[in-house]
């Protein structure tokens, strides 16, 4: 059977789960969606094993909540490969997708609520127009010129 998403689960806190949740309703209310893009923006930056430290700070802070995301195979397919970086420097052996997953979805929702929203409206062709009132927080989420 060929598959095109793979279903992992990740663990994060109430806050980051809330976040995650609002960043989805200003963009089509998918969070699996907006998990994929936050990965996209994140992954690329780790690299070496030196840029994993930040993943293995957050990795270190609890997160109580199980949160079920869908990935597309070959954003799936990536994460393996930075889970055993992750075990390399330290961090969790078991279950490296699942914890590369989770270290590096913290790690991005972990930036400026408003940054994010805007990096996800530039991403989408500028959902929005310029201005426009962000769904959380202070102020207008801007979309690139």
């Amino acid at each position: 059977m060929d598959c095109d998403e793979v279903m992992l689960t990740v663990r994060i806190t109430a806050a980051e789960r809330a976040l995650l949740r609002e960043l989805a309703r200003g963009h089509g209310g998918d969070v699996s969606e907006v998990a994929v893009d936050g990965l996209l923006e994140v992954i690329p930056a780790l690299h070496d094993d030196a840029s994993v430290l930040p993943l293995l700070r957050v990795l270190a802070r609890p997160a109580p909540f199980a949160l079920t995301l869908w990935l597309p195979a070959p954003v799936a397919d990536l994460l393996p490969l930075l889970g055993e970086r992750l075990a390399r420097t330290g961090g969790p052996a078991a279950g490296p997708a699942s914890a590369a997953l989770s270290a590096a979805l913290r790690l991005w929702l972990a930036g400026d609520r408003v940054a994010l929203a805007g990096a996800l409206a530039r991403l989408h062709g500028g959902c929005g127009p310029a201005g426009a009132a962000a769904p959380f927080g202070p102020g207008p989420v801007r979309t690139a010129a």
